[in-house]
């Protein structure tokens, strides 16, 4: 089987997690500058078979869009012209980032590793993929 590979989009930066090749453990995988990302998906996708890309829609509470959901689109769209073979499936990322942190606390992080904004954008990442596969399972 191939991998599932989750994308958490900023405007800097963007946390990636892929799934192992049965599709049955989500892990983080890397922090990239968000304008290297696309680079990095063509090298990555080179040597790893992956079956779609995940990719977090930032979402108010109330369900309208954020300051960064055009930007998201917008990365979506060189995403499917850079790499049409491969489908992107839209995941709700509301609370992910509140989640991130607490797992990190949870998990005996220290002060320093939660203040670096690249290690909550990967286990972002991390649960937006473990959320869409708990979801596929609900299918």
């Amino acid at each position: 089987m191939a991998r599932l590979l989750a994308i958490d989009y900023g405007a800097k930066r963007t946390g990636i997690a892929v799934t192992d090749p049965l599709q049955l453990i989500a892990s983080a995988l890397e922090t990239v500058p968000s304008h290297e990302l696309i680079k990095y998906l063509k090298a990555y996708v080179a040597r790893e078979l992956v079956e779609a890309f995940i990719v977090g829609l930032p979402k108010r509470l109330d369900g309208t869009d954020t300051d960064n959901t055009p930007r998201v689109r917008k990365f979506v769209t060189h995403l499917q012209n850079a790499l049409p073979e491969i489908p992107v499936y839209w995941h709700d990322e509301r609370f992910t980032s509140v989640m991130a942190l607490q797992a990190m606390i949870a998990s005996g992080s220290s002060k320093k590793d939660r203040r670096v904004k690249g290690n909550i954008d990967k286990v972002s990442a991390t649960i937006i993929l473990q959320s869409y596969m708990e979801s596929k399972k609900d299918r």
